[in-house]
């Protein structure tokens, strides 16, 4: 098909809150000049209409993460075009792109939006720093920029609480220290030393995790953590500070699970294994957890 370019993560919580009626009245005036250079395939654009209006049960994460179930797992969907525009691209999905199309849906839903225009809008709000796109620099491109940032918009709020012992100290330096591994930082060394001075900015303490002997635990021990939580898993070596992210989900066996785009499974799927068992074969120390504010 041929694609478009259309101009035009005891409870303790970090609370959730709803943008004021100001905010809202100036997205609206600047949705224009937000949207103003998407890609994207026609298949797309009806796809996330029809899915605006699909009558929805009382998760709507939840409603929407396993609607992409068995979608295919493709990496590099972002990096098609030099100037950074919008890409949006349910055809194949990675982690990240997996999360933030849901995430995306959902708070274009609370907000009542159902036209194309009105996801778009909120998926460049939730992909790049403040909310608004500009160059390849402006993406979040590691996960503790990016739950930060949400975080302040009132999109995210962090998860914590009394098992949560784990001490995260980021150390980002992946990116700029292997910037032959990314297109655009190939084609413009300028960029380097922009991302370089970012993830200095970034790094050092962020709070805790949740350690992976604690993530086995039922959901009685396990009370602040909800189907439908954002679940980073914590690498914190190698210069990446998560490796992976995806969503939880509490099994009917009563253990947390993980729905994500997998590059194993080349898919998005309910894993059969326990996050658990999940972080133990990845010799992960843990997980971060972040909660969609869409109710």
């Amino acid at each position: 098909m041929k694609t478009i370019v259309f101009s035009v993560f005891s409870l303790i919580l970090v609370g959730c809150t709803k943008p004021s009626v100001a905010q809202s009245v100036e997205q609206a005036k600047t949705s224009a000049a937000d949207l103003s250079e998407v890609v994207f395939e026609k298949s797309d654009s009806i796809e996330i209409e029809q899915l605006l209006s699909a009558p929805l049960g009382s998760d709507t994460i939840l409603y929407y993460a396993r609607y992409f179930v068995g979608r295919p797992y493709v990496g590099n969907t972002l990096e098609v075009h030099d100037p950074e525009w919008l890409v949006v691209n349910l055809r194949g999905l990675d982690c990240m792109t997996f999360v933030e199309t849901v995430l995306a849906l959902a708070v274009t839903r609370r907000e009542g939006g159902i036209a194309f225009a009105d996801y778009c809008r909120n998926l460049a709000r939730i992909r790049y720093r403040g909310g608004e796109r500009g160059d390849y620099t402006t993406r979040l491109h590691y996960f503790t920029w990016w739950k930060r940032d949400n975080v302040a918009k009132g999109f995210l709020s962090e998860v914590t609480g009394r098992p949560f012992t784990g001490r995260m100290v980021v150390n980002d330096t992946y990116m700029s220290q292997h910037a032959d591994k990314y297109p655009m930082l190939k084609a413009h060394p300028e960029f380097r030393p922009v991302i370089a001075r970012m993830e200095r900015e970034g790094n050092g303490s962020d709070g805790t995790y949740l350690p992976t002997a604690a993530v086995g635990r039922g959901p009685q021990a396990l009370n602040m953590v909800r189907s439908g939580d954002v679940v980073g898993i914590v690498k914190m070596n190698a210069g990446i500070d998560v490796s992976h992210l995806g969503f939880a989900v509490w099994g009917s066996d009563r253990k947390l699970h993980l729905l994500n785009a997998s590059s194993l499974h080349k898919k998005v799927v309910e894993e059969t294994l326990t996050l658990q068992e999940y972080l133990q074969r990845q010799k992960r120390p843990g997980i971060k957890v972040l909660r969609p504010c869409v109710g």
